[in-house]
């Protein structure tokens, strides 16, 4: 089952390094990983996507509870909660795929950001089934390069993250 596990850490060199490290100890993967300082400067949030059992997860879950530079963990997957990616494509537009990339964008509800005479670069966020729906909507020669950000998430309602 996918998990998504949002981290409250300490702002410090390392932190990020021993919470892979705990990871790949294990030898389990980290499918996605963002790290950002939060409203508080000496903290920072840290969201990990990964795939495993509800048991294997809850044992990385206690596991990254004894880190001593992690304040708090949440698993985001146990409730409702709202998950988005960013993903930046750049493709080939020119002639006729000028016209059909921009119907394309719009139905998505990407933004071109960056225009040339032969390519554009196109924004889009959501979930990751959509970004890779629209991956798949485009014809792949005209695909340049890709880049996401991996997922960031937050809990629905009254549910929060913080000390």
């Amino acid at each position: 089952m996918r998990h998504i596990i949002s981290i409250l850490i300490e702002n410090e060199a390392g932190a990020l390094s021993r919470v892979s490290g705990l990871f790949s100890a294990r030898a389990f993967n980290i499918e996605s990983l963002t790290v950002a300082p939060t409203e508080d400067a000496s903290l920072s949030r840290m969201t990990i996507v990964s795939t495993g059992s509800d048991d294997v997860i809850e044992q990385i879950t206690k596991q990254l509870n004894k880190l001593i530079d992690v304040v708090k963990v949440v698993d985001l997957s146990e409730a409702a909660h709202i998950e988005r990616e960013l993903m930046l494509v750049k493709v080939r537009s020119a002639g006729k795929d000028r016209e059909e990339m921009k119907r394309i964008a719009d139905i998505f509800r990407g933004r071109i950001i960056d225009v040339t005479e032969s390519t554009y670069v196109i924004e889009l966020t959501g979930n990751g089934s959509k970004l890779d729906a629209f991956l798949e909507a485009i014809d792949r020669a005209l695909i340049l390069e890709t880049v996401r950000t991996g997922v960031s998430g937050i809990g629905r309602g009254d549910r929060i993250l913080k000390v």
